[in-house]
């Protein structure tokens, strides 16, 4: 079976990439763009996505330049678990708020590694939770309670 590229990783994270970097794109085109100077609600997704779908062509042409090993199995306890802690967060994150809503998706990403260890994965959600709390509640005023509606906020 011939490879589609020298290196199989780097080809399909290059085309990852440039998928999700698109459809960003595709996705905030009815929202305004506006200026450097007056950043309408597009302008800073279009240039994230901008520099990821770069990222992604620039794996891609790397693909075909440097050999790399072939790709593995999937990890689908991770691969699940990542994603129902994502899907999760998403669900609770009004209702519970932000206090309750990280720490379990901190926690339920890192019980997804074989290296998972209570003590590490506590301290990394309490360090995530007040970062967050600080960066999105205090210093940007992003809308989400830190207890959410269902503690009687």
């Amino acid at each position: 079976m011939n490879p589609i590229a020298r290196n199989a990783k780097d080809f399909w994270t290059g085309i990852i990439y440039i998928v999700v970097g698109g459809a960003a794109i595709i996705l905030g085109r009815d929202y305004g763009l506006g200026t450097a100077m007056k950043m309408g609600s597009a302008y800073f997704p279009v240039i994230l996505s901008g520099l990821l779908i770069l990222i992604g062509s620039l794996s891609v042409i790397r693909s075909f330049i440097k050999p790399g090993t072939p790709v593995g199995t999937v990890a689908w306890k991770g691969l699940t678990m990542i994603i129902g802690a994502t899907v999760l967060f998403g669900f609770i994150v009004r209702g519970a708020g932000m206090a309750i809503a990280l720490p379990l998706l901190v926690i339920i990403s890192a019980y997804a590694s074989n290296r998972f260890s209570w003590k590490y994965a506590l301290a990394l959600a309490a360090g995530v939770t007040v970062f967050c709390i600080l960066v999105f509640q205090v210093g940007l005023g992003v809308p989400l309670p830190i207890f959410g509606s269902w503690f009687g906020d």
